[in-house]
């Protein structure tokens, strides 16, 4: 008979930790760098909408804090 268990780790299943570990610090990066992207684009739309900046403007001020927020949590 094979002595195989894929089952949870509480019947004795082993578990591979630093995969486990490498998978949580990927969902840490893209959670981190993911609400930058969208704090940036929220305020670069307020500068370009209601800020009287325009397109242009908001496109620039998305592009300037995108690479100050690169630099910042990087």
């Amino acid at each position: 008979m094979d002595n195989h268990q894929a089952g949870p780790v509480e019947t004795g299943a082993s578990m591979d930790y630093r995969e486990h570990e490498k998978t949580y610090d990927l969902f840490l990066a893209g959670a981190k760098w993911g609400t930058m992207m969208v704090v940036v684009l929220l305020l670069a739309m307020v500068g370009g909408f209601f800020a009287g900046g325009g397109l242009l403007g908001g496109l620039l001020l998305f592009v300037i804090l995108n690479v100050a927020g690169f630099y910042l949590l990087r």
